[in-house]
């Protein structure tokens, strides 16, 4: 049981900064990622197409017999969580209780927004989880629905990433948060203009590291952490995987030879 493999899922290329966090912290795990690439982006699609998509995908990694399935997508996490727990034989994780649990752990004024997809924004699942922890939290929620084409097409670094980020940012830079949290794995490739507009004083969430560790502690208490060997990644994607391998060159600090192509439905 130790040596198969993690399957990890997002709608496309954001959820590989949750990979390499698994693969930092997790450095002996095989690793399988798939990216929905073929229906990115998550964000705007009803629960019923995200809980659709996301059961075809889990499904896939559990018939490529994975030990956990780390659903990296918030929106998926937020939307289709509680699907896949109930029709998958394997162990299912998302994202949003590690995010939460990390801000309530660092915010000072108890002031916590959260920038996500229309999707995870109009779920409300990062308010019911920080209240949970923090029942007199105030919360501020933003869809920034720009954001992960920005990233898909590598425009992070482009002036039109930080016009579109202070526009989004106004309302969060008014409502006194000390404590943003990146509701999307594709929002933290854009860390550095989230940073630079919110200044020092606010903390950024991402919880791709807790995500890890939350993983970490799940192998341990199971007995089904893999404790040496260098662990292998395997990577498919659902549409265009040339394009995919070209742009996860950037957001992947391993580099990998091979995306395969897998059509979903």
């Amino acid at each position: 049981m130790t040596k198969k493999a993690i399957g990890v899922f997002d709608s496309g290329l954001g959820g590989l900064t949750i990979l390499n966090a698994l693969r930092r912290t997790l450095p002996h795990e095989n690793l399988i990622y798939f990216g929905d690439t073929a229906n990115v982006p998550y964000g705007s699609k009803s629960k019923e197409a995200v809980t659709r998509l996301s059961l075809a995908i889990g499904r896939f990694l559990q018939e490529q017999n994975v030990k956990l399935i780390v659903v990296a997508c918030n929106t998926a996490s937020a939307q289709a969580l509680d699907e896949l727990k109930k029709k998958l034989a394997v162990p299912v994780m998302g994202v949003i209780e590690p995010g939460a649990t990390k801000a309530v752990s660092v915010t000072k004024n108890g002031h916590i927004a959260v920038l996500g997809t229309e999707g995870t924004v109009n779920s409300k699942a990062y308010p019911k989880a920080l209240l949970k922890k923090l029942p007199n939290a105030l919360i501020i929620q933003q869809a920034c629905p720009l954001f992960v084409p920005l990233v898909e097409e590598n425009w992070t670094n482009k002036p039109a990433a930080e016009l579109i980020a202070r526009e989004y940012l106004l309302p969060i830079q008014q409502s006194r948060a000390d404590t943003v949290i990146l509701g999307c794995t594709h929002y933290p490739v854009l860390k550095e203009v989230l940073a630079r507009i919110l200044g020092a004083q606010v903390n950024l969430v991402d919880s791709a590291d807790t995500l890890a560790e939350a993983a970490q502690v799940f192998l341990r208490k199971h007995h089904l952490a893999q404790t040496t060997g260098k662990g292998r990644i395997t990577v498919y994607a659902s549409d265009a995987p040339q394009r995919f391998k070209r742009l996860a060159q950037i957001l992947l600090a391993d580099k990998i030879s091979t995306v395969h192509l897998k059509k979903l439905l």
